[in-house]
């Protein structure tokens, strides 16, 4: 990694589209959205979209879901053979349907599976395997130290940990101090995660816990500069400013052209409703811009709508 900042894996969030911007801007590493080992599902629309990347963007890691150790090991094969260069094993997800499938979170209620996984996979493949976690099933059965022995001792080359439990989605305070625990219980690099939405949290979140680098997630949607703020921040101490508005626009047209041009007309116009959404919300604009663009039905509307956002009235001059 070229610095100590990731953008974290979501689905419905780090396409390539995604992915490629925060590269551009930065990022340490980007990783793909989670990917199923199940081999009923490779030739999926869903599965080949999500499996798609960008040469230009290394290290290539591509996370994978399940919860059966042959298909996993399996899964990560078949995506090596397809250019990752990390495979990422999902044992953070808190969604309900991934759960109820024993896969994502679930699996940490399980360490004897957690262990039979991460041997295979890791036997499986010559590239690195990383781990994403949470803390534990719930704040009574917190055992991201447990988890993270077997992750070590299996082989797993870093740990990225979410500071909350399954149970506890995304609400609630980071648990900064287990993650401060895993840290010092092994000897592999740990990400921190869980948060982190400036530069100046990032560098905290680091002194606290000592972790060797920090997974940037949700508050990286609509802000795909954010990664990179944050790892000029941690290398020089200064925090380099914020696009411009007319900046950040060009930034959103790019984007959503390059989303129609991934997903097609008809995907690309829905899809990209969302990111426009985080966008606005980021830039405290109204609710009123987003709910005008929900209403647009084509890549031309959309466009349009977003030249007029800016008040340029060209493609070259929002290129620029």
């Amino acid at each position: 990694m070229p610095n100590s900042v990731a953008l974290a894996p979501m689905a419905g969030v780090t396409d390539l589209p995604f992915r490629r911007l925060c590269s551009e801007f930065g990022a340490g590493l980007v990783v793909s959205e989670m990917i199923s080992s199940n081999p009923r599902l490779r030739h999926s629309q869903k599965t080949q979209w999500r499996s798609q990347h960008d040469d230009e963007i290394a290290p290539r890691s591509v996370q994978i879901a399940g919860s059966e150790p042959l298909q996993m090991a399996a899964a990560a094969r078949y995506n090596v053979a397809r250019g990752a260069q990390i495979i990422d094993i999902n044992m953070g997800c808190p969604a309900k349907k991934v759960c109820r499938k024993a896969a994502g979170s679930a699996l940490l209620a399980d360490e004897a599976r957690v262990k039979s996984i991460l041997l295979a996979v890791v036997d499986a493949v010559d590239v690195p395997v990383t781990l994403k976690i949470r803390t534990g099933a719930a704040p009574g059965a917190r055992n991201g130290v447990s988890i993270a022995h077997i992750a070590e001792d299996a082989g797993i080359a870093a740990l990225a940990v979410h500071g909350r439990t399954r149970a506890c989605g995304f609400t609630g305070q980071v648990e900064y101090d287990t993650i401060a625990a895993i840290v010092a219980a092994v000897d592999i690099p740990v990400f921190a995660n869980g948060d982190i939405n400036s530069a100046r949290m990032a560098a905290k979140v680091i002194a606290h816990t000592g972790a060797a680098a920090v997974m940037v997630g949700r508050a990286a949607q609509g802000r795909p500069w954010l990664c990179g703020q944050i790892a000029v921040y941690l290398d020089t101490g200064v925090i380099p400013a914020s696009p411009s508005t007319d900046q950040q626009v060009a930034t959103l047209h790019r984007h959503v052209t390059q989303l129609h041009q991934f997903y097609g007309d008809f995907m690309g116009t829905r899809i990209a409703r969302k990111h426009v959404g985080w966008y606005l919300n980021a830039a405290r604009d109204t609710r009123e811009q987003h709910r005008q663009f929900n209403h647009l039905t084509s890549p031309k509307e959309q466009l349009c709508y977003l030249q007029r956002l800016s008040g340029l009235t060209s493609d070259k001059e929002i290129a620029a």
